[in-house]
């Protein structure tokens, strides 16, 4: 087998593969003569049939058959020749595919880049620390009386804090727009759940009254078609709900698993510590990845791209629920590549970098590491053990347990190296998500 390289153009490579005719042609010959022994031909007895018939009936086919087979062992077989590391799957274009002659193809494919991987002494990060006190538990008991909060309806206009059951029309230049209807809409008002403005509009309006709204969509809406664009929505109030927030008496208290207010304020405060610690680790890995993304300079393979985009579209299909099912909708128009690109070269570069790192420095995921971030995982759900082994009996989950151990050592063999400031702040800003 003869194998030429050659970089055409940034990570594209294309391998140039020859293989001996001689070998391809035994192949061939040795898959006619299966077929010969069961074949059936007009004119001759099962298994009787010459050769020749055989080739002439059966012979393009079975070269398709046995090129594919060589095609897939040859490429293999190549790439590791040459040390060549695809970053996706290759294009093939077959040249020759004649009896006779050396079967030609080439195979054009994208490689993953060289990183070169830079100190890590000139990163200044901070890590941040909190308290947890009376008032902050105080303060997450409300949270989850809101959380069971019920709503009954009332003849009255509706106030922020209201459930409010709506239909609603926006037009853009006239026209409706994807995504702009919505009918029984439940709408909690002052949850900030709608563009700006829509909210507010719905405040002090009744039961079956009907307003048009004119609102201007954020310059950093999500859809692009959308961004900075005026457009008017058409809201139908069809009830208003009061909200009663639930007393915090044996049977609330109950439903979280306690039977005594010392107990529940215990394990409300143990779930707040493990959320702290989370909160507290997550944001300062956080800052680690924007370093580390900041401080190099990574050529991305648009495969590796273009496959994380369809996962991201995938995880976002998946939290609308049953989108992948309605065979009507053009989810590439509805979530177009240009929603993900940016996150998915971040997740690529990151990967790419943070592979490097572990590569360089021989890091592999520690047993025990591993062990003690399932069970700190597992500690949030009512049968920890049968978390615990869940993860071990899933190959897949547990491989992807054990990359976040990694990223954990890659980060921690950072912190090593880099200036690190410490900042007390309360639990509630430890804790709030960051806006972007």
């Amino acid at each position: 087998m003869q194998v030429s390289v050659e970089t055409t153009a940034g990570l594209e490579r294309r391998l140039t593969i020859a293989v001996p005719a001689a070998d391809v042609d035994n192949k061939v010959n040795a898959k006619l003569a299966e077929v010969a022994k069961t074949a059936k031909v007009n004119g001759f007895r099962k298994g009787k049939v010459p050769l020749k018939v055989i080739s002439r009936q059966y012979g393009e086919a079975a070269r398709q058959e046995v090129a594919s087979d060589i095609i897939n062992s040859s490429y293999m077989e190549a790439i590791q020749q040459e040390s060549v590391r695809p970053a996706g799957y290759p294009k093939i274009e077959v040249n020759t595919l004649e009896a006779g002659k050396d079967l030609e193809y080439v195979a054009t494919i994208e490689v993953y880049p060289e990183v070169a991987i830079g100190e890590f002494d000139g990163y200044e990060l901070t890590r941040l620390s909190a308290e947890i006190n009376e008032e902050d538990v105080d303060k997450t008991i409300e949270s989850l009386r809101e959380q069971q909060a019920s709503f009954a309806q009332v003849e009255r206009a509706a106030d922020f804090g209201d459930q409010v059951t709506i239909d609603f029309v926006g037009t853009k230049d006239g026209e409706e727009f994807q995504g702009g209807t919505g009918n029984d809409f439940k709408l909690v008002l002052g949850t900030n759940s709608m563009i700006p403005g829509f909210e507010d509009g719905v405040v002090g309006m009744n039961e079956g009254e009907e307003k048009v709204l004119p609102l201007t969509f954020p310059e950093d809406y999500q859809v692009e078609e959308l961004q900075g664009a005026a457009a008017e929505f058409t809201v139908n109030v069809k009830k208003v709900e009061e909200k009663t927030l639930p007393e915090i008496d044996a049977d609330f208290m109950k439903h979280f698993g306690s039977d005594t207010p010392e107990h529940f304020r215990g394990e409300i405060k143990k779930n707040m510590e493990r959320e702290l610690k989370q909160a507290v680790k997550g944001k300062l890995k956080a800052s680690v990845m924007d370093k580390l993304v900041e401080n190099h300079t990574v050529e991305l393979p648009q495969a590796l791209i273009a496959s994380e985009i369809e996962a991201l579209r995938e995880q976002m299909m998946q939290q609308f629920g049953g989108m992948q099912q309605n065979q009507n909708l053009d989810l590439k128009a509805l979530l177009p590549d240009e929603m993900f690109t940016e996150q998915a070269e971040r997740r690529v570069s990151l990967g790419l970098i943070v592979g490097e790192i572990v590569k360089k420095n021989e890091i592999k995921a520690d047993a025990d590491q591993v062990r003690s971030y399932i069970e700190e995982t597992a500690a949030s759900y009512d049968k920890p053990e049968e978390v615990v082994n869940y993860y071990y009996q899933n190959q897949q989950m547990l491989a992807g347990i054990e990359s976040v151990v990694l990223e954990d050592m890659v980060m921690d063999s950072i912190l090593e190296q880099a200036k690190v400031t410490d900042e007390t702040v309360s639990y509630h800003e430890a804790v709030a998500t960051n806006q972007s």
